[in-house]
């Protein structure tokens, strides 16, 4: 079930007739406004409207979906894996949020983190 919830998050995610994410789609399913997501993403906010091609933002917006899919891994119910993305603090990265660290390049370590939950502690 929550790889379907997620494909069909990721199918939303396209701007119709292409092969690129929408920013407006994304920002939409997340709640976030248009200049969050310009800021996650290091472009103007007009970007996303003006240029929604620019390879800046569809990389960011490539990371984000990233991210989402691990946490999707760990928390199946998609309301709750968007809530932890963007609220929840974690202590290991010094209470930065999921959000924050694909905002300051750290997207790989955003997924170690998920991935590592999600297999449980093996310490």
């Amino acid at each position: 079930m929550a790889a379907t919830a997620f494909a069909d998050v990721l199918a939303s995610a396209r701007e119709p007739g292409t092969s690129r994410f929408s920013a407006t789609n994304i920002a939409n399913a997340l709640g976030l406004q248009f200049q969050d997501l310009a800021a996650l993403a290091g472009v103007h906010r007009n970007t996303l409207r003006t240029h929604p091609e620019s390879p800046r933002l569809q990389v960011a917006l490539r990371d984000l979906m990233r991210v989402l899919s691990a946490a999707a891994a760990v928390q199946p119910d998609t309301e709750r894996a968007f809530f932890m993305v963007k609220n929840e603090p974690i202590p290991a990265f010094r209470h930065k949020t999921l959000l924050q660290l694909v905002q300051d390049g750290r997207t790989d370590d955003a997924i170690d983190y998920l991935e590592s939950i999600s297999s449980g502690f093996a310490g």
